[in-house]
């Protein structure tokens, strides 16, 4: 008797582990957007960083402890709407709105702007809601998932605010003055948050074996990715994120 209320127990802390994982990533995603509200905005996308970490960590336990269930699928996905959907569209909004909502003359007339970033968290709960009935994403994704487009847009103030301070091989000036544009950055906010709710396939980076021939996109993303990291750093997350459109593109027949 005692053995099986051990066993029970061992269980049941089992399936609590993954859900626990989950909810580490609800947190980091609450308090990001704490920090947003804040002004911020460099901690604030760190805590989204962290949340694409328990984030990757929660499915992984999942699967090794064999405890995936509804209930941890439904608390996923309403965990990554806050970290990946809400926390990087308030942080959108918050940038935009610096560079307009001071503005007068032209520029007042483009304070409506700051509000395309409401598009992150709205295409971010219809991506979710497919992926959760949509059964053809079990081996790849139809649409960008959520947790790319956050780290796109929480790198941005890193790669702003904190190029100068880290050590690269080759700095991308370029790159600081591009996303430093508020135009700019509009138009990413409405391109990406239309590839969340697109029927574009990218490969999801789940590896079922270690072969090459499986995995050769995956492989080539994660060679390509250390290489971007250190020639550039910090800059290289979000051209690592427009590399892994590209390569979706590419290998599209193979995902």
């Amino acid at each position: 008797m005692l053995l099986l209320r051990y066993e029970f127990l061992r269980m049941k802390i089992r399936q609590y582990i993954p859900n626990a994982i989950t909810t580490l990533n609800l947190t980091c995603g609450l308090v990001s957007v704490s920090l947003i509200l804040e002004n911020s905005f460099v901690y604030a996308s760190l805590f989204i960083f962290l949340a694409s970490v328990f984030d990757f960590f929660d499915g992984m336990a999942a699967r090794l402890l064999d405890a995936r269930s509804e209930f941890g699928k439904q608390l996923d996905s309403l965990s990554d709407m806050v970290s990946f959907g809400v926390a990087p569209g308030i942080l959108m909004f918050r940038i935009l709105s610096v560079h307009f909502a001071q503005g007068t003359g032209m520029a007042g007339q483009w304070q409506v702007i700051p509000y395309f970033a409401l598009l992150i968290p709205i295409c971010s709960a219809l991506r979710l809601a497919r992926f959760n009935i949509d059964i053809r994403q079990e081996t790849c994704f139809i649409g960008m998932p959520t947790p790319a487009i956050a780290i796109f847009f929480a790198s941005i103030p890193l790669v702003v605010f904190l190029q100068d301070r880290i050590f690269t091989l080759i700095r991308l000036d370029f790159l600081i003055l591009f996303l430093s544009n508020p135009k700019v950055l509009a138009v990413l906010v409405v391109f990406f948050s239309y590839m969340l709710v697109s029927d574009f396939r990218l490969f999801s980076m789940k590896f079922k074996t270690v072969d090459w021939k499986t995995n050769q996109t995956r492989y080539i993303f994660l060679i390509l990715t250390l290489v971007l990291v250190l020639l550039f750093s910090i800059s290289a997350i979000p051209l690592a994120i427009i590399m892994y459109l590209f390569l979706s593109l590419i290998f599209q027949k193979q995902i």
